[in-house]
Protein backbone atom coordinates (compact mmCIF):
# COMPACT_ATOMS: atom_id res chain seq x y z
CA UNK A 1 0.00 0.00 0.00
CA UNK A 2 1.45 3.34 -1.02
CA UNK A 3 1.77 5.88 1.94
CA UNK A 4 -0.56 8.94 1.52
CA UNK A 5 0.57 12.00 -0.71
CA UNK A 6 -0.06 13.94 2.13
CA UNK A 7 1.94 12.28 5.08
CA UNK A 8 4.88 11.52 1.77
CA UNK A 9 4.68 15.61 1.54
CA UNK A 10 5.37 16.22 5.29
CA UNK A 11 8.05 13.75 5.59
CA UNK A 12 9.50 14.60 2.44
CA UNK A 13 9.30 18.94 3.71
CA UNK A 14 10.62 17.95 6.97
CA UNK A 15 13.86 16.08 5.11
CA UNK A 16 14.47 18.98 3.05
CA UNK A 17 14.37 22.04 5.82
CA UNK A 18 16.87 19.56 8.01
CA UNK A 19 19.15 19.23 4.98
CA UNK A 20 19.18 23.48 5.27
CA UNK A 21 17.01 24.03 1.84
CA UNK A 22 13.72 25.66 1.61
CA UNK A 23 10.19 24.15 0.77
CA UNK A 24 7.15 25.18 0.10
CA UNK A 25 4.07 23.64 -0.70
CA UNK A 26 2.86 25.40 -3.62
CA UNK A 27 -0.72 23.83 -3.90
CA UNK A 28 -2.39 20.98 -2.06
CA UNK A 29 -4.13 18.18 -3.69
CA UNK A 30 -5.88 15.30 -2.80
CA UNK A 31 -4.38 14.26 1.02
CA UNK A 32 -4.84 10.59 0.01
CA UNK A 33 -3.80 10.09 -3.73
CA UNK A 34 -2.74 13.19 -5.38
CA UNK A 35 -0.20 13.12 -7.87
CA UNK A 36 3.20 15.30 -6.63
CA UNK A 37 5.39 17.46 -8.96
CA UNK A 38 8.22 19.18 -7.58
CA UNK A 39 10.05 22.14 -8.99
CA UNK A 40 13.53 22.13 -7.96
CA UNK A 41 15.16 25.45 -8.13
CA UNK A 42 18.85 26.26 -8.45
CA UNK A 43 20.91 29.67 -8.94
CA UNK A 44 21.34 28.47 -12.28
CA UNK A 45 18.11 26.61 -12.89
CA UNK A 46 14.68 24.73 -12.48
CA UNK A 47 14.03 21.17 -13.03
CA UNK A 48 10.42 19.62 -12.75
CA UNK A 49 10.23 16.20 -11.80
CA UNK A 50 6.77 14.42 -12.14
CA UNK A 51 5.74 11.19 -11.65
CA UNK A 52 6.88 8.40 -13.38
CA UNK A 53 4.61 5.29 -14.39
CA UNK A 54 5.39 2.29 -12.30
CA UNK A 55 4.98 -0.67 -14.52
CA UNK A 56 5.10 -3.29 -11.71
CA UNK A 57 2.30 -4.07 -9.31
CA UNK A 58 4.67 -2.41 -6.48
CA UNK A 59 2.78 0.22 -5.43
CA UNK A 60 4.74 1.07 -2.59
CA UNK A 61 7.51 3.00 -3.87
CA UNK A 62 7.31 6.69 -5.73
CA UNK A 63 8.63 6.88 -9.58
CA UNK A 64 9.95 9.99 -10.65
CA UNK A 65 10.76 11.19 -14.40
CA UNK A 66 13.12 14.63 -15.09
CA UNK A 67 10.90 16.65 -17.27
CA UNK A 68 11.90 19.87 -17.96
CA UNK A 69 15.21 21.39 -17.15
CA UNK A 70 14.99 25.21 -17.42
CA UNK A 71 17.89 28.04 -17.75
CA UNK A 72 16.90 30.50 -14.82
CA UNK A 73 15.09 32.95 -17.28
CA UNK A 74 13.04 30.53 -18.56
CA UNK A 75 11.50 29.61 -15.24
CA UNK A 76 7.86 31.40 -16.18
CA UNK A 77 7.46 28.22 -18.42
CA UNK A 78 7.61 25.54 -15.89
CA UNK A 79 4.69 28.25 -14.35
CA UNK A 80 2.46 27.55 -17.32
CA UNK A 81 3.16 24.26 -17.49
CA UNK A 82 2.05 24.01 -13.44
CA UNK A 83 -1.03 25.70 -14.57
CA UNK A 84 -2.18 23.97 -17.27
CA UNK A 85 -0.72 19.95 -15.30
CA UNK A 86 -3.52 21.65 -12.06
CA UNK A 87 -6.50 22.71 -14.55
CA UNK A 88 -6.14 18.78 -15.86
CA UNK A 89 -6.29 17.38 -12.44
CA UNK A 90 -7.47 19.70 -9.31
CA UNK A 91 -5.85 17.02 -7.42
CA UNK A 92 -2.27 17.36 -7.66
CA UNK A 93 0.06 18.83 -5.60
CA UNK A 94 2.96 21.48 -6.01
CA UNK A 95 6.12 21.71 -3.98
CA UNK A 96 8.72 23.77 -4.71
CA UNK A 97 12.60 23.27 -3.32
CA UNK A 98 15.46 26.02 -3.31
CA UNK A 99 18.69 24.59 -2.82
CA UNK A 100 21.76 26.22 -3.98
CA UNK A 101 23.10 22.69 -5.10
CA UNK A 102 20.25 21.52 -6.85
CA UNK A 103 19.45 18.63 -5.10
CA UNK A 104 16.03 17.15 -5.22
CA UNK A 105 16.06 14.65 -2.05
CA UNK A 106 14.63 12.21 -3.84
CA UNK A 107 15.34 8.86 -2.74
CA UNK A 108 13.04 6.56 -4.71
CA UNK A 109 13.69 6.06 -8.11
CA UNK A 110 14.37 8.07 -10.85
CA UNK A 111 13.65 7.03 -14.52
CA UNK A 112 14.77 8.53 -17.72
CA UNK A 113 12.70 10.59 -19.90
Amino acid sequence: MRLRSEIWVQAYMRRIQAAGAAGYVMRRGDPHAGAILICVSSPTGTVLFTPAPNPGLDQTDRRWRRRVAQALQATPDIAARLEREASIDPDIWVLEIEDRDGRHFLDDELVDG
